[in-house]
């Protein structure tokens, strides 16, 4: 019997998000879940190392990689939609949880329990991190924007900056204070 859940989540290309925006480049899940997984791991890492955090790294990158894998099924719905009205945002969870189950059907079974938290994120911490990381993400991608001289982004980098700095994890605010600054600056200024 053939199973088609890596075949499946290798079309994670072919989604582009900021769908509703003007880009100046294309970014697809799959480019931004890994973005996601490194940021991710540097949170969790950050958290363990100066705030007493126990939390694996591997575990939080991993739920990273998969965290945008049901908009294979999906699409990527842009956020204002998504998060605009609370019935919206319970039908999306819902129609999430199942493409994630269906995602999870295209693997054997006796494979189905090692991918399953990768894939549904149950634990609140992992959970918390990852969406920290996509949220920074998000925000990188309108810094970059911006840099490349495309205004349609102001706005959501202003928005997402405020979501950023509302978040309590420790590991986040150390992020944004240390290394997020980083991201403004050109390659010369780089080295």
């Amino acid at each position: 019997m053939s199973h088609h859940f890596f075949a499946m989540l290798s079309r994670m290309r072919y989604i582009n998000r900021w769908g509703l925006m003007r880009n100046t480049f294309q970014e697809n899940i799959q480019e931004h879940s890994h973005q996601v997984a490194v940021l991710a791991h540097a949170l969790a890492v950050i958290q363990n190392r100066y705030y007493g955090g126990q939390i694996d790294p591997g575990a939080v990158a991993v739920a990273a990689l998969y965290h945008d894998a049901s908009e294979i099924l999906t699409g990527d719905m842009p956020t204002p939609i998504k998060y605009d009205n609370p019935d919206i945002k319970a039908a999306y969870k819902q129609v999430e949880a199942m493409a994630e189950q269906k995602l999870l059907s295209m693997l054997p079974e006796d494979l189905r329990c090692d991918f399953d938290e990768a894939v549904t994120i149950p634990d609140p911490e992992v959970h918390a991190l990852v969406k920290a990381a996509d949220k920074l993400s998000a925000y990188i991608k309108c810094v970059e924007e911006l840099k490349a001289g495309n205004t349609e982004f102001k706005k959501a980098k202003e928005q997402t900056y405020a979501a950023l700095c509302q978040n309590p994890i420790p590991a986040l605010k150390h992020f944004m204070e240390h290394f997020l600054p980083g991201f403004e600056l050109t390659l010369d200024e780089l080295n």
